[in-house]
């Protein structure tokens, strides 16, 4: 996890109802439980019905803000949105903030996963594996406030995919120090390690 300090939030996030802005329903189901001892009430966009916006942004920062922001002025509630994706160096940091678009429109990962395997087969056998995972959080309120948050951790990729758990390219990234993949890692200790535990943790310290 990154080491750098913990931003101090000019708002605090108080108890009551908070929109997860995402239709990605695992992605929401880690938030939720990240969010669990804090007194929040999570409901997700999609439960809401309110449509997904375009995502616009050339940074994770400006596409989670993007979301937070549309969230909460449709809803009138705080909204939470996260950006998050894979970055391979030997790719040139792809397929980054397209991680999800990889993906297709079925979102399929395993898809996804395969392309960017055969993409590092195309870039030789010098080509390293190294990898890390980005997470953006942003939280907005309905006058437009907002407070961000990233966190990151860095490992390798393997091939093929290992492991059932978590969902997007989980089952490739093996974390550094570890011996399973995120796919094979039970889901409350990826939750305690993840790039996303790492901008939670930030979040939490700031916001509540």
């Amino acid at each position: 996890m990154s080491e750098e300090p913990v931003p101090q939030a000019i708002r605090k996030l108080q108890p009551g109802r908070l929109v997860i802005a995402s239709h990605n329903e695992g992605k929401v189901r880690e938030i939720r439980a990240l969010l669990a001892p804090f007194g929040i009430d999570p409901i997700s966009a999609g439960a809401l019905d309110l449509p997904e916006p375009e995502e616009t942004g050339t940074t994770f920062i400006a596409n989670a803000e993007l979301k937070a922001m549309q969230a909460a002025d449709l809803s009138g509630l705080p909204a939470l949105a996260d950006d998050s994706g894979l970055c391979v160096e030997a790719l040139n940091g792809d397929p980054g903030i397209f991680s999800a678009r990889w993906a297709g429109p079925e979102r399929d990962f395993g898809l996804a996963m395969q392309r960017v395997h055969n993409k590092l087969v195309e870039a030789g056998p010098e080509a390293g594996r190294d990898a890390h995972f980005v997470c953006a959080l942003a939280l907005a309120w309905p006058d437009g406030h907002i407070e961000c948050f990233e966190g990151r951790v860095d490992g390798t990729l393997v091939w093929p995919p290992r492991g059932e758990h978590g969902f997007g390219y989980d089952p490739m990234f093996l974390l550094n120090g570890e011996s399973e993949t995120f796919g094979e890692m039970d889901p409350d200790r990826k939750h305690a390690m993840s790039h996303r535990a790492d901008a939670f943790a930030k979040l939490v310290a700031a916001v509540f």
